[in-house]
């Protein structure tokens, strides 16, 4: 059976056109894309400044009450404070040897030799 025809019949005016100048269709879109873009960036700006003024809002409440209680770091301070309370909760506690596992100085006993190696 043979295949169609790659032109039709009856083609229309248009497709006759877009095939002979294929700039006419692809120029057009480009331009739709690029103006859709420029369009949008008002509300995304829009969007992105009402967020930062939020933002803005909350830092300076939180700089207002914070300022006010506010005590001076030190990392010296800080590791001492660690490291007296690691020491008062620690205490040393030896547990019992789980059955099979030999005593302090003893070398484990050796794996049992392969049959299957010669």
């Amino acid at each position: 059976m043979p295949t169609f025809p790659s032109n039709p019949l009856n083609a229309p005016a248009y497709s006759r056109v877009f095939r002979k100048y294929p700039a006419l269709f692809g120029v057009p879109f480009v331009l739709l894309i690029v103006g859709a873009s420029y369009g949008l960036q008002q509300f995304t700006q829009t969007r992105y400044e009402l967020h930062d003024q939020k933002v803005t809002a909350l830092n300076k409440e939180e700089e207002l009450g914070l300022a006010k209680n506010r005590k001076k770091f030190d990392i010296r301070e800080e590791y001492f404070k660690l490291s007296a309370a690691a020491a008062q909760d620690w205490e040393p506690k030896r547990i019992e040897r789980p059955k099979g596992l030999p005593e302090w100085g003893v070398p484990p006993p050796e794996p049992p030799a392969d049959s299957k190696r010669s």
